[in-house]
This record gives C-alpha cells, structure tokens and sequence, in this order.
C-alpha cells in the first residue's frame, strides 16, 4: 500500500509516516518509481509504534522493540523487558522530579497566599 493509503487507514499524517520511517520504526520498499510501499501488516505495525510513544517510550526504545513484534502482539524476552522496564524507570524519574518542582513552587505559593495583598502594578 501507498503512503496515503496508510495514512487513510491509520489517521497518521504522510509527514508524521515519513517521520517513522527516518527513525527506523516503518521500513517500506521503494517501487520502481520510487513510491514507498507499505506492507500488509504496516497498518498494525503503526498502532504499536503510537501505542508504545503514547506510553512514553523513545523512538530509539521503539525501534529496538520493533524486531520482537509479531502477528499477535509482542515477543516478550529479556531483551523486550529490558527495554520495557528502562522506559518505566525514566518515567518514574520523571514523575519524581515533577513531584518536586510541585512541592517546591507549592511552597512558593503557600508563602505568598500568607502576605496581605498589595496593589499591583497598574
């Protein structure tokens, strides 16, 4: 299938395919006219890579998880794990240091609700 064709039937822009394709995660062949084209399992092969970014994982985490995907889903080995659990622990490291920067401009917030209001600047 055609890169507009995908893009029909996934509802992912041509440019945002085309963006895949330079990371690596959707490897189409070129016809002779230089068309990409896209084979039957693309389709599938574009929800897991939306899935996985929704999730949180990096292009560069999708790409090395793309050779464990198979018809019904995802070869679960150690390597899939790894990769897996290293996109769990940065978000962890995310939440914390959001979790932080809340607490700490929470404070900001606590000290000036505690002052009597001034008139600002008009």
């Amino acid at each position: 299938m055609l890169i507009g064709d995908l893009s029909r039937r996934t509802g992912v822009s041509a440019r945002l395919l085309r963006y895949y394709e330079e990371q690596e995660l959707l490897v189409p062949q070129r016809d002779a006219n230089g068309y990409r084209s896209y084979a039957d399992d693309a389709p599938a092969a574009v929800e897991q890579i939306r899935a996985f970014l929704d999730a949180g994982l990096t292009t560069r985490a999708i790409r090395e998880l793309m050779p464990c995907l198979c018809e019904k889903g995802m070869r679960h080995c150690d390597h899939s794990r790894e990769i897996l659990d290293s996109g769990l622990s940065r978000l962890d490291e995310q939440i914390a240091a959001l979790t932080e920067k809340r607490g700490l401009l929470a404070e900001q917030v606590e000290d000036v609700a505690s002052r009597p209001l001034r008139p600002g600047p008009s």
